[in-house]
């Protein structure tokens, strides 16, 4: 069987001992979980093409770069990364803990999400990939939810899960154990999203689009720690590839 082709945006590294100079990476967790669900995950390089939708979310990215480009893949995962520009949901002041701001991943991100909904290509959007998808839509961010007792960095805790959502479809569970590393969250949802998951301290761990025409689910933690050992977190990139093979029998945009 050909593996459906899962397009993951690479995220900036100033160093990378291995390669000598600054790279573009993702997580190897990550894509060890997509490849064990069955797709190839193939890294694209973040560009700030013109023709992007503008801010107010316009979905018609059809005649963008970004849109051609995803039209070669069978889904899309939006991996976790920096904080977004606040500038990017409408803060007037950026608070001293936002960190490894980079304008041409935020413009390349928005771009990739609001394109892949308007096409219906397969989304699963994790960590800052939420963030990204709720900023596209026109939500906001707390750009910083407090000191260690209050931030979720390095910490594994429950999250309940909303029946009847997608996310419970791929997980099988309405609790899980995620592992999470952010101190951001949403703040204002997006237009057209609803929350499929919170933390015990009413912390967004999962939102949805109902009435999108393609799959699409996003989650606050990072599944791809604890997949291997995990079915609950590893049914995420399982879900993502089935809707893509889903996506791959009936041709490619």
């Amino acid at each position: 069987m050909t593996r459906p082709l899962i397009a993951v945006p690479a995220r900036f590294s100033a160093t990378t001992s291995a390669l000598r100079y600054a790279a573009e990476v993702n997580a190897r967790a990550l894509i060890e979980a997509v490849w064990r669900a069955g797709g190839e995950p193939v890294s694209i390089h973040p560009a700030d093409s013109s023709g992007s939708p503008d801010s107010s979310g316009s979905p018609d990215s059809s005649g963008s770069e970004t849109a051609a480009r995803l039209a070669r893949f069978d889904g899309v995962l939006l991996p976790g990364g920096g904080d977004l520009a606040p500038r990017r949901y409408g803060a007037a002041h950026t608070h001293a803990d936002v960190y490894d701001v980079d304008e041409t991943q935020d413009a390349f991100d928005l771009e990739v999400a609001r394109t892949a909904l308007h096409s219906g290509s397969p989304l699963l959007a994790v960590c800052r990939g939420l963030q990204v998808v709720n900023v596209a839509l026109g939500g906001t961010l707390e750009q910083d939810m407090g000191g260690p007792e209050r931030e979720h960095r390095h910490v594994v805790h429950p999250v309940a899960i909303q029946r009847g959502t997608l996310l419970e479809q791929a997980t099988g569970a309405q609790k899980v154990e995620a592992s999470c590393y952010h101190h951001q969250r949403v703040d204002r949802v997006g237009v057209g999203l609803t929350v499929t998951a919170r933390a015990a301290d009413g912390t967004v761990e999962g939102l949805e689009l109902p009435g999108v025409h393609g799959w699409f689910t996003a989650v606050q933690w990072h599944p791809e720690d604890t997949a291997h050992e995990d079915p609950a977190q590893q049914g995420l990139f399982d879900a993502l590839v089935r809707a893509a093979l889903v996506q791959a029998r009936h041709g490619r945009h």
